[in-house]
């Protein structure tokens, strides 16, 4: 396994840039570079994608939101409807 394909540690999660490329995202959302690139062209990515030159980028606040880590690294509260 190289360092790619290998989970994201907390740590690593709350250092990331304000947004990443797909690669990246990917990786922190354990999913393999195939399904997450089919997944971002068939609409059905994860987390909102942003339009990039050639490709996506994602923000940090999303992916973070998405996988329920908060902006100072503890667990996001369910939001109450």
């Amino acid at each position: 396994m190289t360092s790619d394909e290998r989970a994201m540690t907390h740590d690593e999660l709350i250092n990331l840039p304000v947004t990443v490329d797909l690669e990246t995202a990917n990786r922190a959302l354990g999913l393999g570079r195939t399904t997450g690139y089919s997944l971002a062209r068939g609409g059905r990515y994860p987390v909102r994608l942003l339009p990039a030159n050639r490709g996506y980028r994602i923000s940090r606040y999303d992916l973070l939101r998405h996988l329920g880590v908060g902006p100072d690294g503890c667990g996001v509260e369910a939001e109450v409807a």
